[in-house]
């Protein structure tokens, strides 16, 4: 009785310390490049960023489903605890990043951050699968829910934690996850207990996992690199690289599935995917990460870029501001998810998964009513909306899962799973953003060109500003920076004089840059949530699709036959 609280207990801190950890650095990002003196203009620095935030989800995207293979074979408890001093120990080399160490400082932030994704890997592997062995069927439910209610709580405590701690010292936001880590891996290796492991170790697929690791990468990196400019173009869709990097990416992902039907020990077990109850729920919570994956990043940069610099916030007080607007989606998982695992393990999982990502739709499409500058209270209910749904739906498609596999399958099946969330969400952001920022640049150069004619600057210097690539117009706001000053730092002073100083006044102020970036950015938000709604109701249909059955012991469910 006492020992599945135990697991409860730490399985829900690691949760929480691993959630933290991926936003507290999203909502940072202004107070880290500002820290280490990284120049927002300067080309190929916008997908430094990007990396920041990616190279942590392409580590667990590629790697859990190996993770789940070693720990079925040789120990969960064992290699839970080593994740927790994985990520100890990458926690404390990024609290050491040196200041003003400008694009190495990146580098080195995005090396330990991918080291973290090791260790965070081997967390969410084996939460999971270790709550599931711990609680019995009637109560797993309730136990997967207050874990997953961490886990997304957690998320929004890293927003305010970030916007707390980031403007006195950025080091402070990896300091801050060292204690968890450590806590929680003395605490796993004396109380946890080393369940059974498989009898005959299957071995690793080494061929499966670089196909897809691989494959993740270099459609990560076309991605990005598609978002900086080739020759006279916007963009880098046309650049040589970008293609062979998608094209290459595209065909080892697609190869993976031909070597996990032919290889002795495949990564991905396909036979689990025979079984449409577990085979379905991963597709729909694939699905719901893909759609809602970036709409957090894209409303910080929405808040952080546009909205609070409208309202006069200073650079040191957006961040933290920025989390405290985000709270109401805080809340509605909070007040959503442990009520909708309690009502799973009295009626069932499927209305209720099915529901939650209905709700995720229909705030999505509430928030794409809204314009760059809002009325706050109406904002937040829709962002409690947003929240509300994602708390619904997540134990529930949890439970489902888990329900539908052998106590044998549970790890990597949880690592399959963990997978497609977490590819989810990296496409999300690679996709999404990229939707956003094409949208973005396509209207933002004839905006520009029309303000800075109508502010009398001359044609020359008109020109030049239209063809900054829109990626560091969009940057730069995000990190509360004004490119338009340090670019007429450089102009020749002969132009510069030409412009008045009242133009001047209105080209150097803070609010300058928000309101000519405002509507196209709306614009590439709003192309970004309506195909996210899409996703999300074609994500309900599968959840709707299937019944809930139970596998025990080595019975099989009917829906595994």
């Amino acid at each position: 009785m006492q020992y599945k609280w135990t697991v409860l207990a730490n399985t829900t801190m690691g949760g929480l310390m691993a959630s933290i950890n991926a936003t507290i650095i999203l909502i940072s990002l202004p107070s880290i490049f500002r820290g280490l003196n990284v120049n927002p203009v300067s080309p190929g620095n916008f997908t430094l960023l990007l990396w920041v935030l990616l190279g942590y989800m392409v580590v667990t995207a590629s790697l859990l489903v190996t993770f789940g293979r070693l720990s079925d074979d040789y120990g969960r408890k064992r290699f839970y605890t080593i994740g927790f001093a994985i990520f100890a120990a990458a926690s404390i080399a990024l609290s050491f990043t040196p200041y003003n160490s400008g694009t190495n400082g990146v580098l080195f932030i995005i090396i330990f951050r991918l080291i973290q994704g090791v260790g965070g890997g081997f967390i969410m592997v084996n939460s999971t699968a270790l709550l599931t062995d711990a609680f019995p069927d009637n109560e797993r439910g309730k136990a997967l829910g207050t874990n997953q209610v961490a886990f997304l709580a957690g998320s929004f405590i890293g927003l305010i934690a970030g916007g707390l701690l980031a403007p006195f010292d950025f080091h402070l936001i990896f300091i801050v996850n060292i204690p968890f880590a450590v806590l929680g891996a003395v605490w796993s290796y004396y109380k946890l207990k080393e369940e059974r492991t498989v009898k005959k170790k299957k071995g690793l697929d080494w061929k499966g996992n670089l196909a897809l690791s691989g494959g993740l990468v270099l459609v990560a990196l076309g991605f990005t690199y598609a978002l900086t400019p080739y020759k006279t173009n916007a963009l880098g869709w046309a650049n040589p690289w970008v293609i062979a990097s998608m094209a290459v990416g595209t065909l080892l992902i697609i190869s993976f599935v031909f070597i996990e039907r032919k290889v002795k020990n495949p990564l991905f077990n396909l036979s689990l995917f025979r079984n449409i109850q577990f085979s379905f729920s991963s597709m729909a919570l694939f699905l719901s990460a893909l759609a809602r994956g970036a709409v957090m990043f894209l409303v910080i940069i929405w808040l952080q870029g546009v909205y609070l610099p409208l309202h006069h916030f200073t650079i040191a007080e957006t961040p933290f501001w920025a989390g405290i607007y985000m709270i109401p989606l805080m809340v509605g998982f909070i007040a959503l998810g442990p009520i909708s695992g309690v009502l799973t393990d009295r009626f069932g999982a499927r209305v209720f998964s099915t529901l939650g990502l209905a709700i995720t739709a229909a705030g999505l499409l509430l928030l794409s009513l809204f314009s760059a500058n809002f009325s706050y209270i109406p904002f937040a209910i829709v962002l409690f909306i947003i929240g509300a749904g994602n708390g619904l739906f997540a134990a529930p498609n949890t439970k489902r899962a888990m329900d539908a596999l052998l106590w044998k399958e549970r790890g990597v099946g949880n690592g399959i799973r963990t997978t497609f969330a977490n590819i989810g969400q990296m496409m999300s952001m690679a996709i999404f953003f990229t939707i956003t920022i094409t949208v973005f640049s396509f209207a933002l150069p004839s905006l520009i060109n029309t303000q800075l004619t109508s502010l009398n600057v001359p044609p020359a210097l008109t020109a030049q500003l239209a063809a900054v690539p829109a990626s560091a117009f969009l940057f730069s706001a995000f990190l509360g920076i004004n490119p338009i000053t340090s670019f007429l730092a450089q102009a020749p002073k002969s132009l510069v004089a030409q412009i008045s100083n009242s133009s001047l006044a209105t080209l150097k102020s803070s609010t300058f840059i928000p309101k000519i970036i405002a509507s196209p950015f709306m614009q590439g938000l709003r192309t970004a949530l309506y195909i996210g709604i899409i996703i999300l109701i074609i994500a309900a249909v599968l959840s709707a699709f299937t019944k809930h059955g139970v596998v025990k012991g080595a019975e099989m469910s009917q829906n595994y036959k």
